[in-house]
């Protein structure tokens, strides 16, 4: 059940200018090595924060109390709250950074390094990553899993650039129209996400 409960966290990692800047890179000339490149960074940067609070989970004695609770869902539950209140404060924020508009005219190398950045060390992504190593590894997952989180992760993350491999200018047309909804409306998936995980830590 702990993968099957983590994976659905992925669509809150790429919530936000994570998924608009992949919907840039997928609309540029050289759409193909830099979403190529950015997705890259992104999967480096998730399972180094991932696996780093899987193994210091794994190190800490985690007694329970009452409730069935132990510390380490303690710990995750307090990452989520922050979560949410970081996703809830920036639900307003609808338009596009003004860095954004550079996207365009990138570099694989800038692709690499955003992804790297805005994957492993972007408030939410950073406590949500993990959210994840630590409750995997207090139920005693294999570290793997956290490999299948990233990967599904990536996956989401790739999908504009496979979009327009696939479909080519019908999908071009299309995404800024996904991009523009997904900026408006991630803030209410991303919510749903996390008090979804919420509830399962809590029913322990």
């Amino acid at each position: 059940m702990s993968l099957a409960a983590v994976l659905p966290l992925a669509f809150v990692m790429i919530a936000g200018p994570q998924i608009i800047s992949a919907f840039f890179f997928a609309t540029s000339e050289d759409w193909k090595r830099e979403s190529a490149a950015y997705v890259l960074g992104a999967a480096i940067s998730m399972t180094a924060v991932a696996s780093v609070a899987y193994l210091a989970a794994g190190g800490i004695e985690s007694g329970g109390d009452d409730s069935g609770l132990t510390t380490l869902d303690y710990v995750v539950l307090g990452l989520l709250v922050f979560a949410m209140v970081s996703v809830f404060r920036g639900r307003k924020d609808t338009e596009p950074p003004k860095w954004m508009g550079k996207l365009q005219s990138a570099t694989p190398r800038l692709a690499f390094v955003l992804g790297f950045l805005l994957l492993g060390f972007f408030p939410s992504d950073l406590v949500t990553s993990v959210s994840v190593g630590t409750h995997l590894s207090e139920d005693g997952d294999p570290w793997w899993h956290v490999c299948v989180f990233v990967l599904f992760t990536t996956l989401l993350l790739a999908l504009p650039a496979l979009l327009v491999g696939a479909v080519g200018e019908r999908a071009e047309r299309a995404l800024p129209k996904v991009r523009d909804w997904m900026s408006n409306n991630s803030w209410i998936v991303s919510e749903v996400v996390l008090a979804f995980f919420v509830a399962i830590i809590l029913s322990g």
